[in-house]
């Protein structure tokens, strides 16, 4: 068998990252040791340093786990006085927790889910926001990240997630809220900070990060990562990845201020194909909403259905040059300007429920293929600072945006016609005499798969696909009025411009499809603050926004597709193609106690969508439906005493299908997929000595649905996790991770059919640190 796919070098370029970090952990210790006590004795006589602090205030505590202000120059006030739900996971929770990748990290943010994804939805992060798929609503310095990929964390500072429709501060989408990631950037200083992790089920993980002070303006940072591991629990699966992100930083403490940073990925897995669901007799039209089907393995919950043809490779490559200009004290200008790729490679073996077959013992393997690369391009300009009019101080900000999208997908063709299947019949069920070799292998036992089955089938590139490119413009302003010290009001206005088309082809490349739509619209958020301490707000806010078709470019699951909506007949079917618009209202408290130490949140919420996509006919779409979802949220992070921190939060959501159209009125009053009713995560450590802290956590999520129809559903589940961190020298410290203590079997990404996706038993994660 000869699989053709883009090569993409991962051992080499991985081996060579770890030998790097090794060598100059090994050669550069005493240098660095020596360059940080230079930095140390030249600190007393470092004025410019010493002052530039001083001129922005008191310097935050870098291991805390309280942020008072998002990076974003668009939230124009400090979080305490942002009139909406804004958590920001710090450096050092990302570190306790040990967290090895984006969706680590979200676990500590009850109110986000994760969905699963197969062939046409892509593999990657699929995060849920109050109910809302956010898979194109992520983030990286406040510029949209547009690819379906699996995003690492060794180049990232922290991640700010907001909740509630939020298209006024990054555009289009975002219905339930959006995820940014803040890089690592290059500092005045020299540090260099290194580590190894070994543990279970053979992990090796090497990161290094170091920064150097060329001049008393200039700096150069480096971050190199490579991470290899198996999946507690879970046959086959494993992940091997590498990672570098070098950043430059040129006029550091003057004026004006230049940015040069890169960031590449590279990986190469065997990605789960998951657990099927349980069907009944009958197949899945048979399924009830009073007895949804579950995910089950036939007994042994570490089952692989995959084969030895399961690969999934990716590659992300983001170049950023940014320049930010002080036109006076109170007035900045910054343009930022990026290029970016993002390229997913696969074949994975999805156990198929669809045809029947779990009910007798027996699993068909339907592959899942998926070749795409996006393409982006944007240029944002921001201008900041504030004024006073009329005695009435204005923080604002306000810019102007560019962006040129491209998306290219195409697929594999995996034969699996075999005998005594007819050639291209895929109807015909597995039974139990077809498991093994009379089927070719595509039909498997339930309960004893074999990843290592001679599966001899054909694979080749199927050339045939979509192409799809979009260009955004947009205009924001925001402004924080205060009318005194008591009240304030916050405001924000977008206006974007979408224009996207695309066009599908045959193999030979004659054009099957295609279609465009251009979408014009004003998105906003509005909040009225009242202080009446110093260290607390009480707010209103309303904000908006909005999904035009083809949102995703073909890179997640579009709920407003641009085209190509068929119905069972292959007829394609109108739709008026407007974007969908979503609301919020939302009134909530914030406080900063004990001294500033810790924050608290609470905030009640509604969020609507009133003109969602759905079939009203035989023939066509219209914008006619509606779904709410409505809760409250309390969040605490911070210090409780100087040596004991908590980073915890719990969401309720009553989420619900108001109207699902016409020809969907028998889902009328269901719960949305990927929406627990209950979440909570509480996180904690204590420092029992100067130099052992010890912590701990528990994440709970309630049941989650997969589809609107409530018919497949995964269990509620508690997952504890503890650690202990030790301080063998003042360069040298050593932290254990245990997750999943008790080895709680649970599902962490439900598909709306087919599987759902187990996540990764009781784990173990020893790292030795250095810090120079």
């Amino acid at each position: 068998m000869a699989r053709q796919h883009a090569q993409l070098p991962v051992s080499s370029p991985r081996l060579l990252a770890s030998a790097i970090g090794v060598a100059i952990t090994a050669g550069s210790a005493g240098h660095m040791v020596f360059a940080a006590e230079k930095t140390d004795s030249k600190a007393s006589g470092n004025a410019i340093a010493l002052d530039a602090t001083a001129i922005t205030g008191e310097a935050q505590d870098a291991t805390s786990y309280q942020v008072e202000k998002a990076s974003s120059p668009k939230y124009t006030a400090p979080l305490v006085d942002t009139p909406r739900s804004v958590t920001v996971i710090p450096q050092q929770v990302l570190k306790d927790t040990g967290a090895l990748n984006m969706q680590d990290a979200l676990r500590t943010v009850p109110g986000i889910t994760f969905g699963a994804g197969e062939g046409g939805n892509p593999q990657g992060d699929r995060p849920f926001i109050r109910g809302f798929d956010a898979q194109g609503d992520t983030y990286l310095d406040g510029v949209r990240d547009t690819g379906s990929q699996s995003r690492e964390i060794f180049a990232v500072e922290n991640i700010e997630v907001s909740k509630g429709p939020n298209s006024a501060i990054g555009g289009r989408g975002a219905a339930g809220g959006s995820i940014n990631l803040v890089s690592k950037k290059a500092h005045l200083g020299n540090s260099f900070d290194g580590g190894f992790t070994w543990g279970s089920d053979q992990t090796q993980r090497y990161t290094l990060d170091g920064n150097y002070q060329f001049s008393d303006t200039a700096a150069g940072r480096l971050n190199l990562m490579s991470h290899e591991s198996n999946v507690a629990g879970r046959d086959k699966v494993d992940y091997d990845r590498w990672g570098i992100a070098p950043s430059l930083a040129f006029g550091l403490g003057t004026d004006t201020r230049v940015n040069l940073d890169y960031y590449h990925l590279e990986s190469n897995d065997t990605p789960d194909s998951g657990i099927p669901y349980t069907i009944p007799t009958g197949g899945s039209a048979a399924r009830t909403k009073s007895n949804p089907d579950k995910p089950y393995a036939g007994g042994d919950h570490s089952n692989f259905y995959g084969l030895d043809r399961d690969f999934r490779k990716g590659r992300t490559d983001t170049a950023t040059f940014a320049i930010e200009h002080d036109l006076s004290d109170s007035l900045t200008i910054k343009n930022t300007l990026r290029h970016g790729t993002s390229m997913q490679d696969y074949i994975l073996t999805q156990p198929d429920d669809s045809k029947g077959n779990v009910n007798n013992g027996t699993v068909w393997r339907r592959a899942n293929t998926r070749v795409s690369n996006t393409e982006t391009t944007t240029n944002q300009t921001d201008l900041f600072g504030n004024f006073y009019v009329a005695g009435f101080k204005n923080s604002f900000s306000t810019g102007v945006e560019y962006t040129r999208e491209e998306s290219q997908k195409s697929s594999y063709n995996v034969n699996v016609d075999t005998t005594p299947r007819s050639p291209g019949n895929s109807s015909t069920n597995c039974t139990p005499s077809m498991v093994g070799a009379s089927s070719g292998y595509n039909c498997t036992s339930l309960s004893n798969p074999n990843p290592n089955d001679p599966w001899n089938g054909a694979i080749s590139r199927n050339y045939a696909g979509t192409d799809t490119q979009a260009n955004t413009y947009a205009l924001y302003v925001f402004d924080t009025l205060e009318l005194n010290e008591q009240w304030l009001v916050n405001m924000g206005l977008r206006y974007d411009h979408f224009d996207t088309d695309y066009k599908s082809y045959t193999a030979a490349g004659a054009t099957t499809a295609k279609g465009d739509d251009v979408s014009e619209f004003v998105t906003g958020q509005f909040g009225i603050v009242y202080k009446p301490a110093e260290n607390g707000s009480i707010y209103a806010s309303y904000a908006t926004s909005a999904t035009p078709p083809g949102n995703t470019l073909g890179e997640g699951q579009d709920g407003n597709p641009l085209g190509g909506t068929k119905d069972r007949s292959g007829n394609l079917l109108s739709s008026d193609m407007e974007p969908e618009t979503t609301k919020n209202y939302e009134i909530g408290t914030k406080w900063d106690l004990l001294n500033d130490r810790l924050s608290l949140t609470a905030d009640i919420f509604r969020t609507e969508k009133e003109n969602a996509r759905v079939q009203v006919d035989t023939t066509s779409y219209e914008n006619a439906g509606k779904t709410r979802v409505q809760g409250f949220e309390l969040s605490a992070s911070g210090k409780i005493t100087e040596k004991w921190q908590v980073f915890a939060g719990y969401a309720f959501m009553d989420s619900e299908q108001v109207d699902g159209g016409p020809l969907n009125r028998a889902t009328d009053g269901n719960e949305l997929p990927n929406t627990p009713k209950n979440s909570a995560s509480l996180w904690t450590t204590y420092q029992v000595t100067p130099k052992l802290t010890l912590g701990g956590g528990a994440f709970y999520v309630d049941d989650v649905y997969g589809s609107v129809a409530n018919t497949t559903m995964v269990d509620s589940y508690v997952r504890y996790d503890a650690m202990a961190a030790y301080k063998l020298t003042k360069n040298v410290d050593l932290q254990l991770n245990v997750q999943n203590l008790t080895n709680e079997t649970y599902y962490d990404k439900a598909f709306s059919t087919h599987f759902a996706n187990q996540a990764a038993g009781r784990t173990a994660l020893l790292s030795t640190n250095f810090h120079f």
